[in-house]
């Protein structure tokens, strides 16, 4: 016999042994101990501890009629069963069933049956135990893993979840029931969307109104006085806080009949658009009808917005100069207006005071609040038009190297960042100062540091006391830093270091900046951008990735050493005159709410004066 063939043979052995010893034993050889069987439900010889779950999708009047004909049908429905005890029927109202979050009674029947208090709980569908699938298998599960066991039994679907068979059907129906919500999402998504494009808003109650009997807003004028009352004690300088409590201590009433207020229900009537006749739709939506969590709408939905849409309680006017200050409180704001200030006069004419705390200015108004000093036919000096004087040089041409080609050490210079600004020790040593103040040249891009006292209104804070010494402040400028970005065109996601000059004369000091004369530092990560005109050897990864952060200059760097000469010179010849710099009020005020006609200070505070006692004193400046 060759190797193959004992292979076979062998084998073939192989397999009969193994079917010679799954043929088994005789049957009746072998005891069987027989199985409890699963008892049913209702079988009355089980005795079994049951629960009712009961729950109705909206608080309506109308839906109490629902919830006391389901729990008079399953009063019914145990009693049938005298092998069953009704524990409790635990019965939410108002409440969605896509989510088990505020779902009260649901909850409690959960920790009863954790507590062994509970059996069996029965539900008239699936639909009412949960609209999500995996909210209704999850609990279900839950419920099965607990010692004792519970179950639960689906009255329509004729589910009882403790059967073997049971999960396939039950997953099918909650699918349904979720699919089912998802649809009356969505159909109520388009209906809403609907009656908006045709200018039919939902006006749920408000303050100051009452509705006619076609639902329009009209104006409640006792509710109104109060409504006039918070907006104009806001206008004064009155904080939310101390509103609350002069409405509170008067005994006025909310809509709702509350004689409490608080900062958010004042902050709420500021900020509602329809005390001044003008409506917003959809200020949040809900991205997943699941959880129903709200988000602030930004550009994710369409809104429309229809103004003068009912009888107005405040001027627009008032109404949008309060949403500038309420804007800018968390930045320190209080006076009566935000206000920007321009040099109108001397050499620094066109010179801007950034402001610190008005997060509402952009760079529009900056350079606007600039050339609002100048006549339309004043042409502002420029530098290229310089030249040298009878029996000087003329040194058109010539540049004053960059001072970043030299050593760094012992530079003034100042990084800026989304964040924050960062002076040099040394800027801060040559002005010798805790505080500072900025002014800024939008149409030229200079920026000016000089000293200012700690009770100045634009101080800002840029060193500190340290055992050794001095050290520098970073300045955290969230209301005026992204201005500043937009004015010298930067990407945020960079940072800028720029070198400064150091100008003294014999009236003060201050600190120079030319901001066109700046240093990218591009993060890692950032991406870097490349004109497309412009052919490059560089290979496309190295510009999309980069493992370190990039310096990188001004693309005017490349043909030249500095800055021209008289460019230099005209910037230091600015500070001929340092003394338009003493007074914090110097110049001329400036005011991007300058178009609106807010009622004025004096009016209000007559109108206050009958109502309320108010200090003489309220935030002025």
């Amino acid at each position: 016999m060759n190797t193959s063939e004992e292979r076979s043979s062998t084998i073939e052995q192989q397999k009969e042994k193994i079917r010679n010893r799954y043929k088994g034993v005789a049957p009746e050889l072998i005891k069987v101990v027989p199985a409890n069987e699963e008892a049913s439900i209702f079988d009355e010889n089980v005795k079994l501890r049951v629960a009712v779950y009961a729950r109705v999708s909206t608080g309506d009047p109308r839906q109490t009629s629902s919830y006391e004909l389901q729990k008079n049908h399953y009063e019914d429905f145990v009693m049938q069963h005298p092998n069953w005890t009704l524990v409790k029927i635990y019965a939410d109202e108002g409440i969605s069933g896509t989510s088990l979050k505020h779902r009260d009674a649901f909850i409690e029947m959960i920790e009863d049956c954790k507590k062994g208090l509970i059996d069996l709980i029965v539900v008239k569908s699936v639909s009412r135990f949960a609209r999500n699938t995996v909210d209704c298998v999850g609990q279900v599960r839950e419920l099965a893993a607990l010692n004792p066991p519970v179950g639960v039994y689906f009255e329509v679907e004729h589910i009882y979840t403790r059967r073997d068979d049971s999960e396939m059907p039950l997953s099918f129906a909650a699918t349904m029931a979720q699919e089912e919500s998802h649809n009356k999402s969505t159909s109520m998504n388009t209906s809403i969307e609907m009656r908006f494009k045709h200018g039919i808003f939902l006006t749920p109650k408000l303050l100051g109104y009452d509705h006619d009997e076609d639902g329009n807003l009209i104006i409640n004028e006792e509710e109104a006085k109060i409504v006039r009352l918070i907006f104009f004690m806001y206008l004064y300088g009155i904080s939310t806080t101390k509103i609350a409590q002069t409405l509170t201590d008067l005994g006025y009433k909310t809509k709702i009949g509350n004689t409490q207020w608080s900062t958010s229900s004042i902050m709420e009537i500021l900020q509602n658009e329809r005390h001044c006749g003008d409506i917003i739709s959809r200020k949040t939506y809900t991205p997943n009808y699941l959880d129903h969590k709200s988000k602030k709408n930004v550009n994710n939905r369409n809104q429309y917005i229809q103004e003068d849409h009912h009888e107005s309680i405040v001027s627009r006017d008032d109404f949008e100069a309060v949403q500038q200050m309420i804007r800018n409180v968390r930045y320190g704001g209080k006076g009566f207006l935000p206000e920007l200030r321009v040099i109108d006069s001397g050499t620094l004419k066109g010179f801007v005071h950034v402001n610190p705390i008005w997060a509402g200015f952009k760079a529009d108004d900056y350079l606007d609040a600039s050339l609002s000093v100048f006549e339309d036919d004043e042409q502002n000096s420029s530098p290229k038009s310089h030249k040298g004087a009878n029996g000087e040089f003329d040194l058109r041409g010539y540049e004053v190297a960059r001072s970043q080609f030299f050593s760094t050490a012992k530079q003034i210079s100042v990084t800026f960042s989304k964040k924050n600004i960062q002076f040099t020790m040394e800027a801060i040593k040559k002005l010798g100062t805790d505080y500072v103040e900025f002014l800024i040249n939008p149409a030229e891009k200079l920026f000016v540091v000089h000293s200012v006292k700690k009770d100045d209104k634009h101080a800002l804070k840029w060193a500190k006391d340290a055992p050794s010494g001095k050290v520098a402040r970073g300045i955290c400028g969230a209301a005026f830093i992204p201005t500043l970005f937009e004015i010298f065109g930067w990407n945020t996601d960079c940072r800028y270091r720029i070198v400064g000059t150091y100008i003294k004369k014999d009236d003060g000091a201050v600190l120079l900046f030319d901001m066109n004369e700046n240093e990218m530092i591009i993060p890692k990560g950032v991406p870097l951008q490349v004109d497309s005109d412009n052919e490059t050897d560089i290979p496309e990864s190295d510009l999309t990735e980069h493992d370190s952060s990039i310096i990188a200059y001004p693309e005017a760097w490349i043909t030249s050493f500095g800055s021209s000469y008289y460019r230099f010179k005209y910037n230091t010849l600015l500070f001929s005159d340092m003394s338009e710099l003493d007074s914090e009020n110097a110049g001329y005020l400036y005011s991007n709410l300058a178009p609106l006609n807010i009622t004025d200070r004096d009016s209000i505070k007559e109108a206050l004066k009958e109502v309320i006692n108010i200090p003489e004193e309220v935030n002025d400046e």
